[in-house]
Parts: structure tokens; C-alpha cells; sequence
């Protein structure tokens, strides 16, 4: 599958049934596949496919940040265009250029494309349907981006999607003209959980049994009559990348006929999804290494935003110069996060949490919601006493509320990492005030606008009576531990040796 054909919004009716007003919403987690993109490698010109496409209307219109004084005190924008070059005859060199001669649209291999940023925009706009107009949970207009938690992994077209998709749910016209610039977070590649953990992680590496298929079909365009296979090259991964690709674009950019024969891409899209994400959906060591980090962070900044320990990805993005008691604009809490991620980062969860039975590979800008609800009248804590326990004094309740503060927060205004609270513990580890603290709250996951049930959590008592959509925060959290690595990168070189699969099945969800 390639672009994503969204639902028609909810109607009223189906909104009474997804939010019921016992149920308040109290944070929002969302995780975005790019839109669509060139492919990452140049393939198939021996079928007619052009190695460069001109669908990429950002490269006139390129800015970056300029330093104008030596000392430091001036900055400004400069404005730019791009232009690709490669090697022409006795390598030459030469102005890359489209099928038509275009050179100052030319993409980068796997650049987010003039399609890519419409519907990622879109998106945004979709977001802000729901949540804005329909739900009124997140405001109209906005001052700053203190309650939104923005990040992206390290591959620009996930970092320009997250700027399209914030851009669609407020445009100029929804913020103050005082609008500081939001914080959008990023890693360094070795530190990144937001794709699976399969380039730095030896453990996680598990090379497929050779297949044999499709090559009636497209086998003549394979390179050095090689045959199709999983581990080909290209990979049968990346054949079907280029499929998607030249089936997101325009006629330009197109395969002969038999690439897109519907039987040939139900096998390698079926066979696709079983090579890349069956490992999740069977053994826990491969949930651990590859995806819990993320799945850890998830349940961290919902628990973080139960507790209000800054733990919800506040401490990442508030002031300037770090946290200054409260966010730019004196906010507490989170209440919206949009994270641009890839396919194999939502599929890796869905299987990981028991959710991807008989789904297709993810189609670009598919997203994943992670929703998180607090019963009507539940008790919240808070780190500054709103709702907290108070001691006897009021200078107990100020020394309270200090050494909390402390806990992540550094001098001059330098931001510490928060480690208290308890985001990360596992739930074994929770005693029971701990545990009291997560009563009254409910994860709900939507995929692409579809509820979707974690297997573990249609156990009696682990959701919302006569919903098992939502399940109870403590017995998602406690799913989600299972597979939450105390040290990934500890967990991705123990075991080398070993088989990458247990003798026995270890299913997801539970």
C-alpha cells in the first residue's frame, strides 16, 4: 500500500461512542509515518525509471542559518536553492535532472516529495479537526508551544513531516504574533528509539531464509539476471519501496506494468510484512531490542504526565534555556505530542503490542494515536501541590515542592534529566500508593483513526467496562514493561549467539 486514504471525519455519533463523557482526555501521543518520499536507492533504470525525480519543489526555496557577526550577536536567514550534480561521460560532472530535463526540482533519494508535504499537511489539518474544533481539547489559537512535545528521528523527510503536520494544526492564523519558535527534538542516530533498532543493534539482526517468488514477473529487470528473493539486491523490501514510491508520484516516474500486477504486490507486500515484522510479534528478546525503548518512552511520558514529574517531554521543550519553572508560557503539563517516525516504527509497536494481525505495510502518513484518559472525578498528583498530599507546614509543603523540583532540575536554569517518580519502574516494582496513582486511567490506541484492542487487555479488569479499547493504564504499563529494555544498549550486544527466535512462540500484548 502506498498513500493513505483517510476516513471522513468522525460524525457525532461515532465521537459519543469514542469519547464517552465519562472520560476526559488528558494526553495525546501521536506518531506519524513520513508522507511520501522518493526512494532511497536508485533502482530499476533498466525498466525506463528515471534515477532522479522532479517532484521536490523545496530545493528553490532552501533557507539556513547564517552567523553575520564575528562576536556573535547578529544572525540571519540565507535564502538558497539546490541543485544535484553526479557524473556524466568519463565522469564528467553534470546537473542531475528529471525525466524532462528539470534540474531545480530534482529530489535527494529518499526526500520527503511535493506529495510527502501535502499530506502530512493534511494530516495536521485532520489532527486539528478532531482535536481542536470537534473535542475541544487542545485551543484555537495558541502562544507558544509549551504544551506540545515535538520530535523527530534523524532522517529529514520524518523532521520536515513533524513541521508540516504542526504547521496543519496551527497555521499562522492559529498563533499569537508573539509565537516563539517551537522546540522540536531530535537524537544522535545511536541514541534514536524512534525506528526499530536494526542498523546499531548486532542482536537484532536476523537474515531471512532465501524465497523464490515473483520472478515470472519481474525477474528480466532484476540486475546481473539475479533472481528475486528477500535478501536480494535489490532487497525484496526495497523493490516493493520503489513500487510504493513511483505509485505515490506521477506518471513520469513509472514502472512497466507487471511491478504493479495486484497478486505480485499482495505476495511481496504480505511476505514484506512477515521479513520485517514477524520477530516482534513472536519473541520478546526482539520486542526488547528492537522497539521497547520506544514503547518505554510512551508509557514513561504517560505516567510522567499522571504524577506531573515533568517525565511527559515538558522538561525537553520548556524555555529557552531550559525549564524556567514552568514552560514560555507557565505550562505544567504536555498535552500533545507529534513525533515523525517511519513505517517500520509503527509497525514494530502494533506487532509488539499484539496489533498487527492480518494489517498491510504501513502507507505513508499513517499514524499511530496513543491516547491517554483519566476518569471523571480521578484524583490527579502533582509535583507542585495541586492535588498532592501536603505535609503538616506550609514550610514542610515549600520544602516538599523543592526537592522535587531538584530532582531535574539543574542550577541556572539548565535542565537536568528527571529521574525520580515513578515514569520507570516497572509495575512489579510499584508499591501500593504508587500503584493508586494510576487507578482511574485509560490508554486507548487509534491506527490511522481506527481503534485497535491490546490482546492482554481484554482480561477482566483490565479496561473500561464494555470497552476493551481502553485499557487500564496500570495493565498497559504492565504489558509495555515486559518488553522495556533497563539498558538497551547493554540488551544489543548480550545473547549474540544465540538463535534470534525462541523455540517457542512468545506472542505480543500481554
Amino acid at each position: 500500500m502506498t498513500t493513505l486514504v483517510p476516513r471522513p471525519p468522525y460524525t457525532q455519533d461515532e465521537l459519543d461512542r469514542l469519547y464517552p463523557k465519562k472520560l476526559k482526555l488528558q494526553l495525546v501521543q501521536i506518531l506519524l509515518r513520513h508522507g511520501e518520499r522518493s526512494p532511497v536507492s536508485t533502482r530499476f533504470q533498466n525498466a525506463g525509471l528515471a534515477p532522479y525525480w522532479p517532484y521536490c519543489n523545496a530545493a528553490k526555496r532552501l533557507s539556513s542559518v547564517a552567523m553575520t557577526k564575528t562576536d556573535w550577536s547578529s544572525w540571519d536567514k540565507l535564502q538558497w536553492r539546490r541543485r544535484l550534480e553526479t557524473f556524466g561521460d568519463n565522469d564528467a560532472s553534470i546537473l542531475a535532472s528529471g525525466p524532462n530535463g528539470e534540474i531545480d526540482t530534482v529530489c535527494n533519494l529518499g526526500e520527503l516529495t511535493d506529495k510527502g508535504r501535502e499530506t502530512t499537511l493534511a494530516l495536521g489539518e485532520r489532527l486539528r479537526h478532531l482535536y481542536v474544533d470537534q473535542l475541544k481539547y487542545m485551543p484555537e489559537i495558541i502562544s507558544d508551544a509549551d504544551m506540545i512535545y515535538l520530535r523527530a528521528s534523524p532522517l529529514p523527510r520524518a523532521l520536515e513531516s513533524v513541521q508540516e503536520s504542526f504547521w496543519g494544526m496551527y497555521p499562522l492564523s492559529a498563533r499569537t504574533a508573539s509565537f516563539p519558535p517551537p522546540t522540536i527534538i531530535t537524537r544522535t542516530p545511536q541514541d534514536e528509539t524512534l525506528f526499530p533498532n536494526e542498523s546499531s543493534c548486532r542482536r537484532f539482526r536476523n537474515e531471512s531464509q532465501e524465497i523464490e517468488y515473483l520472478n515470472s514477473l519481474i525477474g528480466k529487470w532484476m540486475p546481473g539476471n539475479s533472481r528475486v528473493k528477500v535478501d536480494s539486491h535489490p532487497r525484496l523490501s526495497g523493490i516493493m519501496d520503489t513500487i510504493n514510491s513511483t505509485l505515490g508520484h506521477g506518471p513520469a516516474t513509472r514502472l512497466p506494468s507487471p511491478f504493479y500486477d495486484p497478486k505480485g504486490r499482495e505476495i511481496i507486500e504480505r511476505i514484506g510484512v512477515e521479513e520485517w515484522f514477524s520477530g516482534f510479534s513472536e519473541s520478546k528478546e526482539y520486542r526488547q531490542v528492537g522497539i521497547g525503548a520506544l514503547a518505554g518512552d510512551i508509557v514513561a511520558r504517560m505516567v510522567g504526565n499522571v504524577e506531573r514529574s515533568g517525565n511527559d517531554g515538558l522538561l525537553e521543550i520548556g524555555g529557552e534555556d531550559g525549564f524556567q519553572g514552568a514552560g514560555r508560557g507557565g505550562e505544567k503539563d504536555i498535552k500533545f505530542g507529534l513525533s515523525g517516525c517511519h513505517d517500520t516504527s509503527l509497525a514494530a509497536l502494533l506487532a509488539s503490542l499484539g496489533c498487527f494481525e492480518g494489517e498491510k505495510w504501513p502507507p505513508y502518513t499513517s499514524h499511530l494515536a496513543f491516547e491517554l484518559f483519566n476518569e471523571s472525578g480521578a484524583d490527579r498528583k502533582s509535583i507542585d501541590g495541586d492535588k498532592l498530599d501536603r505535609p503538616a507546614t506550609a514550610d514542610a509543603a515549600h520544602k516538599q515542592k523543592q526537592g522535587a523540583l531538584s530532582t531535574f532540575f539543574g542550577s541556572g536554569g539548565k535542565t537536568k534529566l528527571a529521574t525520580e517518580g515513578i515514569a520507570r519502574k516497572t509495575t512489579d516494582e510499584l508499591n501500593a500508593t504508587e500503584r493508586e496513582k494510576l487507578k482511574g486511567h485509560y490508554v486507548r490506541i487509534r491506527y490511522n483513526d481506527r481503534p485497535v484492542v491490546v490482546p492482554g487487555c481484554k482480561l477482566p479488569g483490565k479496561h473500561l467496562d464494555g470497552d476493551e479499547s481502553f485499557c487500564t493504564l496500570e495493565a498497559f504499563k504492565a504489558i509495555v514493561d515486559r518488553f522495556t529494555p533497563k539498558n538497551w544498549k547493554q540488551a544489543c550486544i548480550s545473547n549474540i549467539d544465540e538463535p534470534a527466535f525462541p523455540e517457542e512462540i512468545e506472542p505480543g500484548g500481554y
